[in-house]
């Protein structure tokens, strides 16, 4: 039997202080070794690109990102998102910037393109900061220190996915 495709997608701009998030976690994972079929990619603002790789036919598509949900700095979420609400025709019909990420909207677009979703999770981090108007590279302190935390999490999850078990606690919850 093969094993399960994982997308683990790195997403985020690096020119607005934490919302590199993904793509700092994206780049640590790429230095570490992954198991058979499990495959990770810094997407960055690339959501054509995002769209397209789901279209792949991965089995699960782990994004990575700066989430605000109103937890502390630093505070690590996974998150699985429902997807029924991209069928909705308002969902359907957004439309993918080409300079910007919205998770949501290049979801939308793969169902909009007829590419099925199996499962999608959020590896999510509380940010602190997203830079001032003209933009700020490199995380805040406490993202930064989350990183490895984040790392952590992202290969557990592909284990137990590898491991043919649902991740314990996966929803909205706060890890």
């Amino acid at each position: 039997m093969t094993p399960p495709k994982i997308l683990i997608a790195g997403i985020g701009n690096i020119f607005l202080g934490d919302d590199g998030f993904g793509c700092a976690v994206a780049e640590r994972l790429a230095r570490r070794p992954l198991p058979d079929g499990a495959h990770v990619v810094d997407f960055g603002i690339r959501g054509f690109d995002l769209a397209y790789a789901l279209m792949d036919g991965y089995d699960v598509t782990i994004l990575v990102d700066a989430a605000p949900r109103g937890g502390e700095p630093g505070a690590l979420y996974v998150i699985e998102p429902d997807l029924d609400g991209l069928n909705e025709p308002d969902a359907r019909a957004m439309t993918v910037e080409s300079h910007a990420m919205n998770p949501t909207r290049v979801l939308a677009l793969v169902k909009a393109m007829n590419g099925e979703l199996k499962r999608v999770l959020l590896v999510g981090c509380e940010p602190a900061t997203l830079g001032p108007e003209e933009g700020q590279m490199g995380l805040s302190e406490t993202v930064e220190a989350a990183v490895d935390g984040a790392v952590e999490i992202i290969e557990s999850l592909v284990a137990e996915i590898l491991g043919d078990h649902r991740p314990a606690g996966v929803g909205a919850n706060q890890i």
